[in-house]
């Protein structure tokens, strides 16, 4: 994938992995090489620059250019992923019709439900699978969310259909592309409205910040989302955007090494006599695999699995491991593991379903870890 300069669309400025360098820095002589963090609330007035919730820091846009060139359109840097989604859904007028999907970040299906009470909108909930009825949704709904993969039973959804499908005037197609990260789909090439990164996850990559991006095309919406953050103060912090900056430039390095050692471990935990079922999009087992195949450049890090037995036999593998962390979140250089069933809002899982996120640890050692875990959870 190459990307191109978000200001000068003509300019192509290189693979990914030279973006993610390179991106975000000023290349005025004399300049930090580095962008430095910025902790300034106001600037002395004169230039574009006033106060810091109006009108920006180079920390946040050097995090959008960033972004933005990777998704290929123009981003908007929040306080954390659901301070973006939200301003995404506070677009949207009283009276309006939201689809979601069945399997769903529960902070997401919180942020609907609630919105729902309160008479914003009406809910409508869909199978990530059931493409017809997608489709259909994008006749009737004014705004379609997506996640894919989903999380956490990592399905595909036929995105390259449903976001040519022919929508509602001024509806807004959304794809939470947090599992994904832009290196391996980029939504808004697809036909999507808006794409969403959890930079908490991938590309801070290193579980010391929370951030969100949100990245669209559209001149107004763009307006609408930056008016958003303004005035909810869902704005980013100075530490936060410099290591979410230093953290995107190994983005690269990090998601081949931990994809790789993901599809390692999903093949072995496929063929575990203590794991029932095995969940990655990188599997021909896995119900969404063709569509995987056809969408995403890589399959992903992260994995879900059924231990074989009840809830505790699970929550007994995750206090197994030593070198593979006990933690929710993901997409982090460390492997975390969780029982997601136990996470309020995800009570309808399996009960035994743990989720992986696979990091750059050495494989083996990873996979001593979790099947010395395995198997002495079943010799109880």
């Amino acid at each position: 994938m190459t990307i191109r300069d978000t200001g000068h669309n003509s300019r192509v400025l290189g693979s990914v992995e030279s973006w993610l360098v390179s991106a975000g820095r000023d290349r005025r002589p004399g300049s930090p090489l580095n962008v430095p963090p910025c902790p300034a609330s106001n600037f002395v007035l004169g230039e574009r620059r006033a106060y810091s919730r109006d009108d920006a820091t180079p920390g946040w846009e050097a995090l959008e250019e960033i972004v933005g060139g990777l998704e290929g359109g123009s981003s908007v840097a929040f306080a954390s992923g659901m301070a973006g989604i939200a301003a995404i859904f506070d677009q949207l007028p009283t009276g309006s019709v939201v689809a979601l999907p069945d399997d769903c970040y529960q902070g997401v299906a919180g942020l609907a439900k609630v919105g729902q009470s309160r008479g914003r909108w009406t809910l409508h909930r869909v199978a990530v699978t059931d493409t017809a009825r997608w489709i259909e949704m994008c006749s009737l709904a004014d705004l379609i969310w997506l996640e894919s993969p989903s999380n956490p039973l990592l399905t595909v959804a036929d995105l390259d259909t449903i976001c040519t499908a022919p929508r509602k005037r001024g509806a807004i197609l959304g794809v939470d592309n947090t599992f994904a990260t832009p290196l391996n789909q980029r939504p808004l090439a697809l036909g999507a409205d808006v794409a969403v990164q959890s930079i908490t996850k991938f590309i801070g990559g290193h579980s010391d910040l929370l951030g969100g991006v949100v990245t669209v095309t559209d001149a107004n919406l763009l307006a609408g989302l930056r008016q958003a953050r303004e005035l909810a103060g869902a704005t980013p912090g100075t530490l936060e955007t410099f290591l979410a900056v230093r953290g995107a430039r190994t983005l690269a390095l990090r998601l081949e090494r931990a994809q790789q050692n993901a599809m390692t471990l999903a093949e072995r935990l496929s063929r575990h006599p203590n794991v029932t079922l095995t969940r990655y999009p990188g599997l021909a087992s896995h119900p969404t695999h063709e569509a995987a195949r056809r969408q995403l450049k890589g399959f992903g890090t992260i994995i879900s699995f059924d231990v074989r037995g009840d809830a505790l036999a699970a929550d007994a593998v995750c206090a197994g491991v030593k070198l593979i962390q006990h933690a929710t979140s993901l997409g982090a250089v460390e492997s975390t593991i969780e029982r997601r069933a136990s996470i309020t809002g995800q009570e309808h899982l399996p009960p035994a379903l743990l989720r992986l996120s696979v990091g750059i640890e050495a494989v083996e050692d990873l996979w001593s870890d979790l099947d010395r875990a395995l198997r002495k959870v079943a010799e109880v």
